[in-house]
């Protein structure tokens, strides 16, 4: 039977964990109470918190016991969302807290497939919220008044969200699996070449477009991990840039570690590589002073990637390719990697796009399965983007 997680922490907001659980019943839900507190809670919860702890590693449980509340949050955080992971009856979750609460909730929340219903309430909902959502699908609802107790504003507030959570659970659909699902990488310098991608296999396959700003790639590669998408064009592997080069809307160090673990068919380019991303233009570091820069807008400033620069992209990239078993094409556009790379562009460097081709074509070891392939055209030209579709119905069915 499937059911609903409440988690808090019970020493601290048992009145309120209580007036939730009653609230779920009553909407039809079968609620199961989970302490994730730190010292005795208030009242008797269905799962208690050694329970929870017991699933976090030694250095975890250390924490927890060392009376540190700092240590032992982390600590909790941990264990909990290793807990969470190992339940097979999870209909949705709902967890409050304030920043204790929502770090340990929130960290059990991202461990869930995208679409299981997922409800924090919270007292920082209203500020910056993405170190708890990330790229999950967390609802953040503000709390409005501190969960100190209950109140008429607070029994209004945990009554709608447990209204909210009791209705998603119900009709709860899981999304189906990959299928005939795909990811594209976008940006807005390559949106000409992936549009044309989409229309031309829109027919036969289901195109998710991410937009590459660090999230998006995040995003898309869960969603592979997830056997939600089975299949990937690569083409805007931009923030493989901001990665290496200190950008703001980096890649992490797992970029194509899902293609690698999965072995779905992968079609991949270079698409935006000649741009590092920086907010307003005094937000650039001082290392960098005297670049060449494109204010994109009063908000975005692009930076050119240096011959060097390229050189070490071209390798990063390379060496992740070495690793992925499946099948791969990486297509080459011998005349600009984006709308600003072109000649008479704002980001018409010859001598680096060169760079970068060489070094990706001198660290990748290709084969049967893997393979580099040079194309004399621009990445937005049309004929690139029937390359790129091709590309990846010769490999798809494989």
């Amino acid at each position: 039977m499937k059911r609903i997680y409440v988690v808090g922490t019970a020493d601290t907001k048992g009145g309120e964990l209580e007036f939730l659980v009653d609230c779920i019943s009553k909407a039809g839900g079968k609620p199961v109470l989970v302490d994730v507190g730190t010292t005795e809670p208030s009242l008797a919860p269905d799962v208690n918190r050694h329970e929870v702890a017991r699933h976090g590693t030694q250095h975890a449980q250390a924490d927890l016991a060392s009376g540190d509340r700092g240590r032992a949050v982390g600590a909790m955080a941990e264990a909990f969302a290793a807990f969470l992971a190992s339940r097979n009856d999870v209909a949705g979750v709902i967890g409050i807290g304030g920043g204790g609460g929502t770090s340990i909730a929130t960290a059990g929340m991202r461990r869930l497939p995208l679409g299981v219903p997922k409800v924090m309430v919270s007292t920082l909902a209203s500020g910056d919220v993405s170190p708890y959502v990330d790229i999950s699908d967390i609802i953040m609802m503000p709390s409005i008044t501190d969960l100190a107790g209950l109140n008429r504003i607070s029994r209004m507030v945990l009554a709608n969200a447990a209204s909210a959570i009791s209705a998603m659970a119900q009709h709860y659909s899981p999304a189906s699996d990959a299928g005939r699902s795909i990811g594209l990488t976008m940006f807005g310098v390559t949106t000409a070449c992936v549009t044309q991608i989409v229309e031309r296999l829109k027919a036969s396959l289901e195109c998710l477009v991410f937009h590459a700003t660090g999230t998006g790639g995040r995003t898309m590669e869960k969603l592979v991990d997830s056997g939600l998408i089975g299949g990937v064009i690569d083409i805007t592997t931009t923030e493989i840039c901001d990665l290496l080069f200190g950008g703001v809307l980096p890649a992490t160090e797992d970029r194509l570690g899902a293609v690698a673990r999965t072995g779905i068919p992968y079609v991949g380019s270079v698409g935006a590589l000649d741009m590092v991303n920086f907010w307003a233009p005094d937000t650039v570091p001082d290392r960098y002073r005297g670049r060449l820069f494109y204010n994109h807008n009063s908000n975005v400033t692009l930076m050119r990637t240096t011959r060097e620069e390229s050189i070490a992209i071209g390798e990063w990239i390379g060496r992740k390719l070495n690793s992925c078993e499946g099948f791969v094409r990486f297509l080459i556009p011998e005349k600009g990697v984006s709308a600003l790379d072109i000649e008479g562009g704002a980001f018409w460097d010859p001598g680096a796009d060169e760079a970068l081709f060489n070094a990706i074509e001198a660290t990748v070891t290709q084969t049967p399965r893997r393979k580099v392939v040079r194309l004399p055209l621009h990445i937005n030209d049309p004929a690139f983007a029937e390359a790129a579709a091709a590309a990846f119905t010769e490999i798809e069915d494989r």
